[in-house]
């Protein structure tokens, strides 16, 4: 028996599939249902799940963390199929670009606008030299 062949045998139920991907099963049986993963079925209609269903499922929560909707997963997991090195390049330029550590002064002012904006830097609010234990 081939590796290939292996691995996409149904072999882990869905309670199995939930350890490894730390995904509900409802989450699981959501995804089947838009068709995004498609689980053998046992004599007992039991949901059993290959290796290559839980790298799929794998794959959709990383997209999903990233932001991605289920019609961009849908489209993605379709390019893959046609071409691998095309989805990997889509999916790259549909990431925000990475978030950048702020400065302290860049910090201290956005925790600023935000203090003023909550209503707590009026001076009806504080009494005016309370902002300035934040900022020294």
């Amino acid at each position: 028996m081939q590796l290939n062949d292996r691995k996409s045998m149904p072999l882990f139920p869905i309670s199995i599939v939930t350890e490894l991907t730390e995904l509900t099963a409802r989450q699981i049986r959501y995804y089947e249902e838009k068709g995004l993963v498609m689980p053998k079925r046992s004599d007992g209609n039991r949901r059993l799940f290959s290796f290559y269903d839980v790298d799929r499922l794998l794959e959709i929560k990383e997209l999903i963390d990233q932001g991605v909707n289920l019609a961009g997963i849908k489209q993605v997991l379709r390019m893959k199929l046609e071409d691998p090195q095309v989805a990997q390049k889509s999916v790259e330029e549909k990431q925000p670009s990475e978030k950048r550590d702020l400065t302290e002064k860049e910090l201290h002012n956005l925790l600023r606008k935000e203090l003023i904006e909550a209503g707590y830097g009026s001076k009806s609010s504080m009494i005016q030299g309370d902002l300035s234990r934040f900022y020294h």
